[in-house]
């Protein structure tokens, strides 16, 4: 298979699906909501890299995206939708209208958004009020009862007098898997700031290894071939470049417009064409012989 100068290499797995797909013989899997959260902090790089994000290397043996760099993540909880949160800065009636989504999908968009960035990261957007944060401890037993979906998140702050800080949470993205994957996920992509005094699990379940690189050292890696990442984990941080701090990338979320970014692919006798409108650096083509 020869691929086009520049473009990026097929997963193995596309070509007979995407060919299915143009034939009609696939129904797209309906995409899964998520959320996902870039975790930023200042001091840990080299003068003028900007602040170092925070990702987990996904284990070999996961179903989606084994081996992959991501950021803590994860689905949708029906609960975080239907609960009654103790809630500060923005409301989830604002968070739809930022997000492009109805009030009851914020809401569960945005709980996610924190509940995953706690359960994986061990971070916790919250506290005692609207002002502060919660005080550091160990919350293990929380975290794997909430994974265990023993726990609801509503439940978790209630249960410790505590609100999710919303206002600690910038919009950046949102990205739907292509109708062609196996598996879909419609994922909104949020950045934050380690909060002061927490620190963040240097050991995740699904992950065999953690980093914290700048922006610039994780899409050097990535286009050295050394760190693997999917197309939307690499452009975020590609678009993170220009931030100097954590507070400067949270000032530029303001300004993000939130739109699904989807791949489309074309299909021309044995040349096949995946594009991300707007983003031709992810452009995949190339010949690929049924």
């Amino acid at each position: 298979m020869d691929h086009r100068a520049g473009s990026l290499p097929m997963p193995p797995s596309w070509p007979a699906r995407i060919r299915a797909l143009a034939a009609g013989e696939l129904t797209p899997a309906t995409p899964k909501p998520s959320a996902t959260v870039v975790l930023l902090r200042d001091g840990g790089s080299a003068a003028g890299a900007g602040p170092q994000a925070y990702l987990l290397r996904r284990r070999t043996s996961m179903a989606f995206a084994g081996g992959m760099y991501a950021y803590p993540g994860g689905g949708v909880d029906p609960r975080d939708a239907e609960a009654d949160l103790r809630w500060a800065g923005p409301t989830p009636a604002e968070w739809a209208q930022r997000l492009g989504t109805d009030v009851s999908a914020a809401q569960a968009v945005v709980c996610a958004a924190v509940r995953e960035t706690f359960e994986e990261a061990g971070v916790l957007l919250a506290g005692p009020d609207a002002e502060t944060m919660a005080e550091p401890r160990d919350w293990s037993v929380e975290r794997a009862a909430l994974e265990a979906h023993e726990l609801s998140f509503g439940e978790f702050l209630s249960k410790h007098g505590l609100v999710l800080r919303s206002d600690l949470l910038g919009a950046w993205a949102r990205w739907t898997t292509p109708a062609f994957e196996e598996r879909r996920f419609d994922t909104w992509f949020f950045v934050a700031a380690m909060p002061a005094g927490q620190d963040a699990a240097a050991h995740v379940g699904e992950a065999d290894e953690v980093a914290w690189l700048s922006p610039t050292e994780a899409v050097e890696g990535y286009e050295a071939g050394r760190i693997g990442m999917l197309p939307p984990t690499v452009t975020v941080l590609r678009e993170l470049l220009p931030a100097g701090s954590a507070a400067e990338a949270l000032a530029a979320a303001e300004h993000r417009v939130i739109s699904p970014v989807l791949g489309q692919a074309e299909v021309a006798g044995d040349r096949m064409t995946v594009r991300w409108s707007g983003y031709e650096e992810l452009t995949i083509d190339g010949e690929f012989p049924a």
